[in-house]
């Protein structure tokens, strides 16, 4: 065993809102632990078909024994979803920039949905970087730097013995009209304050 977690998710409704608070302790035992920099992980969802993004592409995808698949270019019937970021980047865009915050915005069942995630000051690596992709793929990764950053950051985070780390993050899931930029950014302050 090389660490402990202690995780606490934290549940409230406002209005449409629904928020989900993680708050995730990794404790080290005796030995240093090291998080190598890497693009996958940290704080992560998939999204229901609906909301991923319209693609033209064809893509081929590799499985873990090294198979490729070739799919050809997907049925973007009812796709509906595109990210937004603090900074202004939208779509594709926003994959590998950093921010406060992301969201995803699109329809299911001919509602609107917003998906938002929020990262804390306190975290390590804040601002993180975004791994969101038109896929359905929704993350944040705060260990990740090198391939974000086309090799100009490394983080390499380290966990000295019987030492610990804490991580914040809140999700932010909304059905009804779309929230505004300005909301968004309020929701982040505030979040940002505890």
């Amino acid at each position: 065993v090389l660490l402990d977690e202690i995780t606490t998710y934290k549940f409230q409704v406002k209005d449409n809102d629904f928020y989900i608070d993680r708050i995730t302790t990794l404790q080290a035992r005796s030995i240093e632990v090291v998080f190598a920099d890497v693009k996958d992980g940290f704080f992560a969802i998939r999204v229901a078909r609906e909301l991923e993004m319209p693609t033209q592409q064809s893509d081929v995808f590799i499985d873990t024994q090294g198979n490729k698949t070739s799919v050809p270019k997907i049925n973007n019937e009812g796709v509906t979803g595109m990210y937004f970021t603090s900074e202004g980047k939208t779509g594709d865009s926003a994959w590998g920039t950093k921010g406060p915050w992301t969201v995803l915005q699109g329809k299911k069942g001919g509602q609107n949905i917003t998906i938002a995630i929020f990262d804390h000051p306190s975290n390590p690596g804040y601002p993180a970087y975004r791994h969101a992709r038109g896929y359905g793929l929704f993350a944040i990764n705060p260990l990740g730097r090198k391939v974000f950053s086309n090799g100009n950051e490394n983080l390499n985070m380290k966990i000295p013995p019987n030492g610990s780390v804490t991580f914040r993050y809140r999700l932010l899931v909304r059905s009804g009209p779309f929230l505004s930029a300005e909301k968004i950014k309020r929701i982040s302050e505030e979040f940002q304050r505890r």
